[in-house]
């Protein structure tokens, strides 16, 4: 994607899928589950701020805080920095936050 993400582009994708590329050639799914804005809205020429939360699979593997190129069936491939929040249901919580 040429343009920079705006949350727009995510909502119309809650519940989706998006998979992650590891370097070892395996991938991890991640379900999208909220798109929030933040605070006001910005200048003209700005993104306004928003954040993505995400749900891992059940598993014990989890993510660490990184940049991962990311794929969604709809909005193709992007890189997009993530961090694990916690644990719930069995489900490792993530975050991306846009300013």
């Amino acid at each position: 994607m040429s343009e920079p993400l705006q949350s727009t582009d995510f909502q119309p994708h809650l519940d989706q899928i998006f998979c992650i590329h590891l370097d070892n050639a395996t991938s991890m799914d991640l379900q999208l589950v909220s798109v929030t804005e933040l605070g006001a809205e910005s200048q003209a020429g700005f993104r306004n701020p928003f954040s993505l939360h995400f749900l891992g699979t059940v598993s014990q593997q989890y993510l660490q805080q990184h940049t991962y190129q990311m794929v969604n069936e709809k909005m193709g491939t992007f890189d997009i920095f993530i961090v694990p929040l916690g644990v719930e249901a069995g489900r490792m919580r993530y975050e991306a936050i846009f300013t």
